[in-house]
């Protein structure tokens, strides 16, 4: 039987994967990394946000957070708890591990775009009827949020909502959103008119002050306790490590026979070193080997698309004097990163091939 760990890699080794990865980054990133940070906010920005929210706050997979009809409505404390609690089950992961400080430090930059002062929302309930709510909810809202508040179908990028549609409409019964808006916040935002949105206003759908409450106190019937997100890295390592009896040929053969059994197809090998101006040690060889499962990867593809950043699927053989291992991702670890339930099932599946494939090859 295989063993599969985690482990700290030989120094060429390490700097070799941290550039492969800077590489992957860089590919799906949908801004430039050339111009320097003026501060350390902008800095924090670019390298944990702009990604998805782009480096001008104008949006992409993420959310506007330049706009002012946004940044009108979220308070400070409100864009604190976003990024400390995310939006399990969608795009937006949980920063659960930034320091403060940090956290702080990026509200400071996209402070800069705000063309009025932040507000402070009073954290007290607005007195609705809930179940009065619930009816109101079903023909003005649930056409787009959902028949049970649940949010629009996807993820947010464009591979999974209609393409005339520029954001897909939130979740509102999403845990980390209910424990980041208070209710007059939430009410602001049905009544406030918006700009270059879809959603109209209270006073369009002809809704008055009491029904808007009574809107308010139904999404809010859908929060639970306080939402909070233990760190859970240290029970699911970042790779999957497998010792090979074999020889560095033979081990990259194996896994070549081994992906072909598991209904997978090879795509094709390529030296890790390859493109990079990286002087080979001697006695030191590494190959991936890159593999994929069509059917596999549209169905991740449309439940998430950022595991595009880790496909197609790759195992990386290495040789050190003599010493043969197998290496992969481990995709239960990347499921925790992810923050989305509904890919729980997927990555547990390629885990399953992954270590099977590892097993099968060492045997």
């Amino acid at each position: 039987m295989a063993t599969f760990t985690g482990m700290i890699l030989p120094m060429h080794l390490s700097k070799l994967y941290r550039i492969l990865l800077t590489s992957l980054l860089l590919t799906f990133s949908s801004h430039s990394f050339s111009t320097p940070a003026n501060t350390r906010g902008e800095a924090l920005y670019e390298q944990n946000c702009a990604i998805c929210h782009g480096t001008e706050g104008t949006g992409g997979m993420g959310a506007q957070l330049s706009s002012q009809t946004f940044l009108q409505s979220a308070s400070n404390q409100y864009l604190k708890q976003t990024i400390r609690l995310g939006r399990p089950g969608r795009i937006m992961p949980s920063f659960y591990w930034m320091p403060e400080s940090d956290i702080d430090a990026i509200i400071a930059f996209i402070g800069q775009w705000r063309e009025t002062p932040a507000r402070n929302w009073p954290d007290s309930r607005i007195k609705g009827d809930a179940i009065a709510g619930k009816q109101l909810f079903a023909r003005y809202c649930a056409s787009c949020h959902g028949e049970h508040a649940s949010g629009g179908h996807g993820t947010g990028m464009h591979f999974s909502r209609p393409t005339n549609v520029p954001v897909t409409a939130p979740a509102l019964n999403n845990q980390g959103l209910l424990n980041a808006m208070p209710d007059h916040m939430m009410r602001h935002m049905i009544v406030q008119k918006r700009v270059n949105s879809i959603m109209p206003s209270a006073e369009q759908l002809g809704l008055n002050t009491q029904q808007v409450n009574n809107i308010v106190s139904y999404i809010r019937s859908f929060q639970q306790n306080d939402l909070k997100r233990q760190p859970l890295y240290d029970e699911e390592p970042a790779s999957l490590i497998v010792e090979s009896p074999y020889s560095y040929e033979e081990t990259i053969n194996n896994i070549k026979r081994s992906i072909t059994g598991s209904n997978f197809i090879h795509i094709r090998d390529q030296a890790l070193t390859e493109g990079f101006n990286v002087e080979q040690i001697k006695g030191n060889r590494q190959t991936i080997i890159y593999f994929c499962n069509f059917n596999f990867l549209y169905d991740a593809l449309k439940i998430d698309p950022r595991v595009g950043m880790f496909l197609p699927c790759r195992i990386t053989v290495t040789e050190d004097n003599g010493s043969v291992q197998m290496m992969s991702i481990n995709p239960k670890h990347l499921s925790q990163l992810f923050n989305n339930n509904e890919l729980d099932e997927s990555c547990d599946k390629m885990y399953e091939v992954y270590t099977n494939i590892l097993e099968d090859a060492s045997l």
